[in-house]
């Protein structure tokens, strides 16, 4: 699966000149090519993996069948992308159109994400906690509606051996308002269409985004809420997701025991479990390697000008979102029946049309 996400990124300007201060009020230098050559080449490794969705990894041709995957997904990060760049042009604050990152189809989702591209943070808290706000809540604006009519197209079937996508409050509600019942039930689950899993998709890379840590969307909510102080509180939020990790490890090798029942095997079910916790300790890794290229620090200094209540109020808004989107196990095996070896390229039982 990929770690990475639609977001905001701090990068040094057009000339490699990583010290442009506050007052450089310049966007970044227009890169139109390269941001449509990035769109491009992501819009076809997403199709090519939306394809091979349909074909049961079997094959790609004909990648116009992962049309119906491609072009939600990229709809859903191309605004929450400019959720950020609209905002942040409309405070003033230089920003970049997004730079898509494509990932070779068969690897994940097919996309690591996109971000923006920011010659220096501001050290508005008003300000950041907007800009940082404003993708998850437009990438979700499509992703809900998109996800409601996709489940509408999708099944219900009994629960076979594949790869089972995660639930969140949110998308558990939503399946039970679409199809009348809470799932997976341990019998069945929803089959999902190809519009509903681009939607899910969505779902959670907003989710990795408001991760409270770093410079992330949730990062820079938190510090712009609760000032400087919260850089060491994430740096030890950080250190707390391999213990998380942890907890999803045995709950998943819990639920696998009870799946199998008489088939039950100490080995497959830890490999299964191990599988479901990798994207944690994953994520432990990225976020230690981006606070290592900001030079050891988790996010730039903001300044002490309280949070109006309406921003403040944001904040809370934005807590409860990601409460509702909050994924502890992405992605993992179903242990139907007698044990099979993993498979981890297969998610053709949640995929069907």
């Amino acid at each position: 699966m990929s770690a990475g996400g639609a977001g905001m990124g701090r990068r040094s300007d057009a000339d490699g000149d990583d010290d442009a201060g506050p007052d450089d009020a310049a966007p970044p230098r227009p890169r139109p090519l390269l941001h449509a050559a990035l769109f491009l080449a992501t819009f076809l490794t997403t199709t090519a993996t939306g394809a091979l969705h349909e074909h049961d990894f079997d094959r790609i041709a004909p990648i116009s069948d992962g049309l119906l995957y491609s072009v939600p997904l990229m709809l859903i990060l191309l605004c929450h992308e400019l959720g950020h760049y609209l905002v942040a042009r409309w405070h003033g604050v230089p920003a970049s159109l997004p730079y898509f990152i494509p990932l070779p189809p068969g690897l994940g989702f097919g996309t690591l994400g996109a971000v923006i591209g920011m010659r220096s943070s501001t050290t508005d808290r008003k300000q950041l906690i907007d800009v940082g706000a404003a993708g998850p809540l437009a990438g979700l604006a499509v992703a809900i509606p998109l996800l409601i009519y996709g489940l509408k197209l999708s099944t219900v079937g009994p629960l076979a051996s594949g790869i089972q996508e995660g639930n969140s409050l949110l998308y558990a509600l939503l399946k039970w308002m679409v199809k009348g019942a809470w799932l997976p039930d341990g019998v069945s689950d929803v089959r999902l269409h190809p519009i509903a899993f681009a939607s899910w998709v969505g779902l959670l890379i907003t989710m990795i985004n408001l991760l409270p840590v770093g410079q992330l969307d949730g990062g820079h909510i938190a510090s712009a809420y609760f000032g400087n102080g919260y850089n060491r509180f994430a740096e030890r939020l950080r250190k707390l997701l391999p213990i998380g990790a942890a907890a999803v490890f045995f709950w998943v090798l819990h639920s696998v025991k009870l799946e199998a029942r008489s088939a039950w095997r100490l080995g497959p079910g830890a490999l299964i479990a191990l599988n479901g916790a990798a994207p944690w300790v994953m994520w432990f890794f990225l976020l230690g390697l981006m606070r290592r290229m900001s030079g050891g620090v988790n996010h730039p200094p903001v300044d002490d000008k309280p949070l109006p209540p309406s921003r403040r109020l944001l904040f809370w808004v934005m807590v409860v979102v990601f409460v509702a989107v909050l994924v502890p196990v992405p992605l993992r095996r179903i242990f139907v029946g007698a044990p099979e070896p993993p498979d981890s390229t297969s998610i053709s039982a949640n995929l069907g049309p």
